[in-house]
């Protein structure tokens, strides 16, 4: 778990707030972040509620609250961190993702060399 853990951070904020939302779902519901083909960068993240969780799917649990991630997206997202915003424009999922090379204004779209 801890190893899967360095390869992929929640945040305290991302933390409360995946579990509030949590709350309201089935039991075994988790967040599903996927890194998708698209976006203005080539690589789009996709946030998504979930129940169906695939054989090869990572779990990453902290604070009562579970992150499923596809071993393809991981990849992507080595050593990023899922945090959550609350600003004035809005609240929102943000991964800082060491890995992205460049990203577009609205965060969700990012390249990789």
């Amino acid at each position: 778990m801890s190893d899967t853990m360095d390869r992929f951070r929640i945040s305290d904020g991302a933390a409360r707030q995946i579990a509030a939302i949590l709350a309201a779902e089935p039991p075994g519901s988790a967040l599903r972040v996927e890194v998708l083909a698209g976006g203005c960068n080539g690589f789009q993240y996709k946030f998504d509620l979930t129940r169906q969780i695939a054989e090869d799917d990572i779990i990453i649990e902290r604070d009562g609250t579970r992150v499923a991630i596809d071993p393809a997206s991981l990849d992507l997202l080595e050593g990023a961190e899922l945090d959550y915003k609350d600003t004035l424009m809005g609240a929102y999922f943000a991964v800082g993702n060491p890995n992205a090379k460049t990203s577009c204004g609205c965060g969700t779209s990012f390249s990789v060399d």
